[in-house]
């Protein structure tokens, strides 16, 4: 599968990593332009290219990993047509490096009772909007070999079709998707401060 990402950080460089290790090929953009991501791009190795945020926009899944304060101008002007997109993004104060308390209770407040990936939803009209891959600081999942842990990564989304699709996609990385439910309830759960975000939690069997 071609997986598109809209930004060019921490996010890209360690799921995109863990994408290809499974197959997986990808196409990485920022606001700066192709040209800037030639060393970014051949550090990650075959399989990823450099492009504009418009052709990341039309692979067959697309995660967006800007910085909040970036995602207006990262999703402006795309047409989705109805593509996957994966919200990665944390309502941080992205001024405080260390993502303090008083920076999270300050930005959940601002959202005014509705989850960051609802906003992001109505920012990137007519995509299939699910939020994933943002619960757990990449730091955590540096391990690339096949022995790794079985990392849960949560996921919401109110669209079915396009969530098993997301969930089968970071399966497929070694990794766990665990399915929380719609954007405003499971978004509510592991978006930055609540109770779900940042715990580092393995899956190991499950009861049947």
């Amino acid at each position: 599968m071609k997986i598109g990402f809209i930004g060019a950080g921490t996010v890209t460089r360690t799921f995109g990593r863990h994408l290809m290790t499974a197959g997986h090929t990808l196409v990485v953009s920022n606001s700066k332009g192709p040209e800037t991501l030639i060393g970014f791009v051949a550090d990650l190795g075959a399989g990823a290219t450099a492009g504009t945020k418009q052709q990341a926009a039309e692979c067959d899944v697309v995660i967006l990993a800007t910085r909040w304060v970036s995602v207006p101008a990262a999703l402006k002007g795309i047409d989705w047509k109805g593509r996957i997109l994966i919200d990665a993004t944390n309502a941080h104060v992205d001024t405080v490096p260390d993502i303090s308390l008083a920076g999270v209770t300050r930005s959940r407040a601002a959202l005014k009772g509705r989850t960051s990936s609802e906003m992001v939803a109505e920012m990137a009209a007519g995509a299939r909007l699910v939020k994933s891959i943002s619960n757990i600081p990449m730091d955590w999942i540096q391990d690339f070999s096949p022995t790794k842990p079985r990392t849960v990564i949560f996921t919401s989304g109110d669209d079915i079709e396009a969530k098993k699709l997301v969930i089968e996609l970071i399966n497929s990385t070694g990794f766990v998707a665990i399915d929380l439910g719609s954007l405003a309830k499971g978004g509510a759960m592991h978006e930055v401060g609540a109770p779900l975000s940042g715990l580092d939690l393995h899956f190991v069997r499950r009861l049947r």
